[in-house]
């Protein structure tokens, strides 16, 4: 066996357990929305080597009472979901969670959050510090910074952790 094939392999396992961990998540999805007695859909996907589901509905509105203020709701339930999929499965998961665009919505403001600072400190030359931020919030901003040619750094200690972009 060539290594490539071994790599091609060890993709195609990556791939399979991703699907299964969406899945699982799904399912433990629909029966929480069945239990809360609200309709939606489950949309599963594989994105940046992790899994993605969401959940989406006709009647968003409807689906706020998951996002909660400022995503925490969503946070929580993402994070039920993934011991939901750690129980089935014994290993740790990244899977990503929206509800009603949520974080599709966020991860666009903080992508332009991010360039605007990244442009900030091209102009002055100096580092610039951004308010505390969650690790899903953090990583947009990151890519972002990078996409921008520029580093950045998390600071501080949960909850009050931190991107700083740094100049090139």
């Amino acid at each position: 066996m060539t290594e490539g094939t071994t790599s091609a392999a060890e993709g195609g396992d990556t791939l399979t357990r991703l699907e299964q961990e969406g899945e699982i998540a799904a399912d433990y999805l629909e029966g929480l929305l069945d239990i809360a007695d609200l309709d939606g859909d489950i949309d599963m996907d594989v994105e940046a080597d992790r899994a993605a589901v969401s959940i989406i509905s006709d009647s968003a509105r409807e689906l706020q009472k998951l996002v909660g203020r400022d995503g925490e709701v969503l946070e929580a339930l993402q994070e039920l979901t993934r011991l939901a999929v750690h129980r089935e499965t014994g290993d740790r998961s990244r899977l990503m969670l929206d509800i009603a665009g949520f974080r599709a919505k966020k991860r666009a403001e903080l992508a332009e959050l991010g360039a605007k600072a990244a442009g900030e400190v091209k102009s002055t030359g100096q580092p610039v510090k951004l308010d505390p931020m969650t690790p899903f919030e953090r990583k947009v901003v990151h890519d972002a910074i990078a996409a921008a040619g520029l580093r950045s750094e998390s600071e501080g200690e949960e909850p009050q952790r931190f991107v700083v972009v740094l100049p090139a």
